[in-house]
């Protein structure tokens, strides 16, 4: 066995499937980067909701350097790991628990929502994206169409709602590298998948908003020349829509 062979496997899978990224979405893509560069048009917003695993996408989009400023993340303890991952997969799964969440957030037709679920049948993310549309928002979906066929059983699928789909192409179960020895695989790529795709999307966006004459709202990193000047301004615009700046 080479040096840190699993890792080499895990690496090169995961470097593949990052490169098929864009074959297999360029109309997704295309139209994700569409419907923020209109939401942008309308002053409206990108909201970003994920549960479990799939909240870092949201988290990944917010106020990130060389990142829009117009994401807002949908985050709630309930739906996350840090304070009891066993109640969030348990919560996930539960109907009724993504509307009070929502209420928070002033999601409506100008706007944008993205929701992030691997599985793509977990009860929280499917009703979000239901919840989003009914306020006429423009519902894009990040999801394994793989995955989440498999594990529908009849159920409605965050792909069967969404307006816009974002195949991540993850295996069902997530994990792509097999233990030597045993049964088991290891080396999930959901997450990094998603925020390739999600990156993607907004810096075609971004391109898009600049070179129309708009200008992109881009956060610079907080250690490069004139970040704080640039930053302070996007500050100003979207504190009062964006609780978690």
């Amino acid at each position: 066995m080479t040096v840190a062979s699993t890792a080499r496997g895990y690496l090169a899978g995961l470097a593949e499937r990052i490169a098929a990224l864009f074959d297999a979405n360029a109309q997704a893509i295309d139209a994700a980067a569409t419907a923020i560069e209109e939401t942008s048009a309308r002053d409206g917003l990108v909201y970003i909701f994920g549960t479990g695993h799939s909240h870092m996408i949201a988290e990944e989009a917010h106020y990130r350097a060389g990142g829009l400023a117009l994401t807002v993340p949908v985050l709630a303890t309930a739906t996350m790991l840090h304070e009891g991952a066993i109640a969030s997969t348990a919560f996930e799964r539960m109907e009724g628990v993504i509307e009070p969440i929502l209420d928070r957030y002033p999601i409506g037709p100008n706007d944008v929502l993205f929701v992030i679920s691997n599985s793509g049948v977990n009860a929280v993310p499917v009703e979000a994206a239901r919840i989003g549309k009914s306020r006429g928002a423009k519902i894009i979906a990040i999801t394994s169409e793989i995955y989440s066929r498999e594990a529908a059983k009849g159920r409605t699928r965050l792909a069967d709602v969404a307006d816009i789909v974002l195949d991540n192409g993850a295996p069902s179960g997530d994990a792509t590298v097999a233990v030597p020895g045993s049964d088991l695989k290891v080396g999930p790529v959901s997450t990094s998948i998603g925020a390739a795709l999600i990156n993607a999307v907004l810096a075609e966006a971004a391109s898009r908003l600049q070179t129309s004459g708009n200008g992109a709202p881009i956060y610079l990193s907080a250690n490069m020349p004139g970040a704080a000047e640039n930053n302070a301004q996007l500050i100003k615009r979207y504190r009062a829509r964006n609780h978690h700046l």
